[in-house]
């Protein structure tokens, strides 16, 4: 018995809310004896994408209701233990090794805008190895405001064509460099926390980062739910 779009949804929402470790369990809870535990993988599978989307609706809602002091930072999303690295084949192409605060992994990096009331504004995914930079303004091309970022975001040509009528960058500046932060500036970099939160909930309980799938689909699958339970409320 195929599983319904609005059922597909509903159940990935149960998944990712209350945190529940594997797929199995859902069918074990819900659909053990309806259907097989394959036909539940195949269709969060086959409606990851809609599920995608419908947290990119979200997220544009957000930006019309958006407070004007936003915050951008990125976070690892390792794919596999770092002694797996080598034979991991599922997401080879996409991940690549980098680096964090934690140390070398290998994954992608999550890239993400919140404004002041923890809401999510903007979400990009690139390989681990990719510089914060890059997909900073492309990120953020649909938003306007005050950004707050660390000092990984530091560039001049991206001050440069950042900082218009519409959108400023405020890069925390880093311990050996000249320049002084204000009173307001050191205000602004100190509530860098409210990212932070959006960040930790996303890891830790909306199980954004997992090695258990067995397909590319499965990864991106995990991704999206994750992300759904968090802009949805």
């Amino acid at each position: 018995m195929a599983i319904d779009p609005e059922d597909t949804l509903t159940l990935a929402l149960y998944w990712k809310k209350q945190n529940i470790g594997t797929k199995r369990a859902i069918w074990n809870d819900f659909l053990k004896g309806v259907c097989s535990y394959k036909t539940l993988v195949v269709s969060f599978k086959r409606f990851g994408l809609l599920i995608l989307l419908i947290s990119l609706c979200i997220m544009r809602e957000n930006n019309r209701k958006a407070h004007p002091v936003k915050f951008t930072d990125s976070t690892d999303i390792p794919v596999c233990l770092n002694k797996n690295a080598k034979h991991h084949r599922t997401m080879r192409g996409l991940a690549a090794w980098g680096r964090s605060a934690k140390g070398f992994y290998f994954g992608l990096k999550l890239h993400l805008t919140v404004d002041w009331n923890h809401t999510l504004q903007s979400v990009a995914f690139t390989a681990a190895n990719v510089d914060d930079r890059v997909p900073f303004l492309s990120l953020n091309k649909k938003l306007e405001g005050l950004f707050v970022a660390d000092a990984g975001y530091i560039s001049e040509q991206l001050s440069a064509l950042f900082n218009t009528d519409k959108r400023i960058l405020l890069a925390k500046p880093r311990a050996n460099m000249k320049k002084v932060a204000t009173a307001f500036q050191t205000f602004l970099y100190n509530q860098r926390m409210r990212i932070e939160w959006s960040i930790r909930s996303l890891k830790l309980f909306r199980g954004l980062v997992s090695s258990l799938p067995r397909s590319l689909d499965g990864y991106l699958g995990n991704y999206a739910c994750a992300l759904l339970a968090h802009v949805i409320a």
